[in-house]
């Protein structure tokens, strides 16, 4: 409807003729809508004005990192919150475990650097893992990541809608309607286009960032001026963490922090949607992307170092989400440092919106993505349609789908999404750099930067692994069940395409043997203008006209009382060719039926003759008018052409009613 308002819209302003400001006039719903279509996604933009929606770093972070930046929020307490039943012993591990997770982000933030500067126009893990690996490996990134952006959009609207309840308890039984809410308000601002979204995002964006560096920096302060005399004291009073519940072997400890690092590996979700976009930013297209990368990359691992290091001085734990007094690793952190003023909800008010707004990354680099992997006819070619606003707009509808389909399937409860969560991000970061060492092999020269790709690839091959393992039973089974599912299906779009081009595909001259005038069926119900038209113009293209009119009993057969005066002997003065008058009869007082049937037979008949049906249709100029009308003749154009074949052609022959 969007689309076919925004047509109707343009051709207005292109084309100011009388007609169409009457045909305008005369469809109401249409002229009520496009405006309000304006409204809500902005004008139409030209392809010329595509570079106006190119953005710079500043827009880059908050389109294509918010993501990465809010994993901040829910990454460190989904580590805690496994390390509940260690207690306070518990929260000393989250310190090595967010190092080795920032280790694992640097390795991965320099191999994407490079993937960037290779592949300026898009450097995807479908991109990269297709030209140096293969199809299959091709493929299995891309399965990977059209999951993994699928959940990045109902884990992060999930994660924002459970800490918005977090604070509004009373909520609690409208999640799923929150969730979905969210859903549609994202997809309105994406709509609008690039250039807006990042305009939209910003400001709550760098709210986030600036109030968790404050905190970070406020309450590392009091960490290094705490004393003996002085012990570090939380502004505001904390829950008491619990006491232990579990007596762990060493085996049993060992498996229970691969899989916190596991949980919080899910902070690094989001860190190829920069590589991915390259073509979003203004010129130089790949500076800027590398410029907002880095950013991006260093204010992650400043957070999640912070807030590890300053849970473990104030001996903040995670609660219970599913306990009573729930509150958020953030929520406890910021009070602890900042007390329980304007500051603390400033705080917490960007985090919820932030975390709802986080999934925007997937809005920015699902469209690309399916549009890469629909440019190599491994997915519909609608895919490759863009909309009003230059955005990839059947991709958002797709997006928005699927990701309205896990909120209802899961209650939009982010703790039921997470364990599906990171697997497909991980193995694409890994067949991305399995491929960037492919690459630079080809080249036969830079080893320091295969080397870099291979480190890459082998952390993160290591770390999928680590992931699968320690969630498989939770729900990363259905991540592992869906991937070759969606290959499956990716293949037999590919074979379709295949064996399309196979069949259409011409290298020869037109054969000039095979023009032949087409055998034509007309088919009439009476003598009207409408029949005037249609047989006017079946003379005008052939000699044998076959005029079909079906007799049902019901009405007066006028067609045969007209046939010779109105038709026959006219035609025969003019010396034109009189057309053949075929009367079928129908005790059923089916029409369609005997049309079609009829139309079979006669292709039937010649090896070579093209059969042409010419179908009159009457065109009301009130939209509400076509209920007083049968709609006879749609319902035999779709009949005909699923039932005929190469030599059978269906003609539309239009009677446009005049105003009234």
């Amino acid at each position: 409807m969007q689309e076919i308002a925004a047509g109707f819209q343009n051709r207005k302003f292109e084309n100011g003729s009388a007609k169409l400001k009457e045909q305008q006039r005369n469809f109401p719903p249409m002229a009520l809508i496009a405006p309000v279509i304006n409204m809500l996604f902005g004008r139409p933009l030209a392809t010329s004005e595509e570079r106006a929606e190119q953005i710079g770093p500043v827009a880059g972070i908050p389109v294509f990192g918010l993501d990465a930046l809010s994993s901040a929020a829910y990454g460190p307490e989904a580590a805690l919150t496994l390390l509940i039943p260690l207690s306070l012993a518990g929260i000393h591990y989250i310190v090595p475990i967010s190092v080795a997770i920032v280790v694992l982000l640097i390795i991965v933030y320099f191999s994407y650097r490079q993937t960037i500067e290779s592949y300026p126009h898009g450097g995807g893990s479908f991109t990269v893992a297709s030209e140096n690996l293969g199809d299959k490996a091709g493929l299995l990134a891309a399965a990977a990541l059209m999951i993994d952006y699928t959940l990045t959009a109902a884990v992060g609207i999930s994660a924002g809608v459970g800490a918005l309840i977090s604070a509004a308890p009373s909520l609690q039984p409208h999640t799923l309607w929150l969730c979905l809410g969210v859903l549609a308000l994202l997809t309105l601002v994406n709509m609008r286009g690039v250039h807006d979204t990042g305009v939209v995002f910003m400001i709550p964006t760098y709210i986030f960032v600036g109030t968790l560096l404050v905190v970070i920096g406020v309450g590392g302060w009091h960490v290094i001026h705490a004393s003996v005399a002085q012990p570090l004291m939380p502004a505001s009073q904390l829950p008491a963490v619990p006491a232990a519940t579990l007596l762990l072997s060493k085996w049993t400890l060992l498996w229970l922090l691969i899989k916190v690092f596991a949980s919080g590996c899910t902070a690094m979700t989001g860190v190829e949607a920069v590589s991915n976009g390259v073509m979003a930013f203004r010129a130089p297209a790949p500076k800027n992307a590398k410029s907002t990368l880095t950013i991006i990359i260093a204010l992650l691992a400043i957070l999640l170092l912070g807030i590890a290091m300053l849970c473990r001085s104030y001996g903040i734990a995670a609660t219970n989400p599913y306990g009573p007094g729930y509150e958020s690793v953030l929520s406890m952190l910021t009070r602890a440092v900042m007390g329980h003023g304007w500051f603390y909800y400033l705080t917490i008010g960007s985090v919820l919106i932030v975390l709802a707004l986080s999934a925007n990354t997937a809005f920015a680099d699902f469209p690309r993505l399916t549009r890469a992997i629909a440019l190599n006819n491994y997915l519909p070619h609608i895919f490759l349609l863009r909309g009003r606003r230059l955005r990839y707009s059947w991709e958002i509808y797709v997006l928005v789908a699927l990701t309205a389909i896990l909120l209802i399937t899961f209650g939009g409860v982010t703790d039921r999404l997470i364990p599906l969560y990171a697997i497909g991000a991980f193995m694409a970061f890994t067949l991305s750099q399995a491929g960037m060492v492919v690459h630079w092999h080809k080249q036969g020269k830079a080893r320091g930067r295969m080397f870099v790709n291979g480190i890459g690839a082998v952390a993160t091959g290591l770390t999928t692994l680590v992931v699968l393992v320690a969630k498989f039973v939770e729900g990363a089974w259905i991540t592992a069940l869906l991937i070759p599912i969606m290959i499956i299906v990716m293949r037999m779009v590919r074979k379709h395409y295949d064996r399309v081009a196979k069949e259409i595909d011409l290298d020869r001259p037109i054969f000039s043997a095979a023009i032949t005038q087409p055998i034509v069926v007309l088919p009439i119900d009476r003598w009207s203008r409408i029949s005037e038209k249609a047989l006017s113009f079946a003379l005008s293209m052939s000699s044998d006209i076959r005029c079909l009119h079906v007799q049902t009993g019901e009405e007066p057969d006028e067609i045969q009382t007209d046939w010779e005066a109105k038709i026959a002997a006219p035609l025969r003065a003019a010396g034109k060719p009189v057309p053949k008058l075929i009367v079928q009869v129908s005790p059923y007082r089916y029409i369609i039926q005997p049309t079609v049937d009829y139309v079979l037979a006669v292709e039937k008949e010649s090896e070579f003759h093209k059969v042409c049906v010419l179908v009159p249709e009457l065109v009301v100029r009130h939209w509400w008018e076509n209920m007083l009308h049968n709609r006879r003749a749609d319902l035999l154009k779709v009949i005909l052409l699923m039932k005929g074949n190469r030599r059978i052609i269906v003609i539309n022959i239009p009677w446009y009613l005049e105003r009234d």
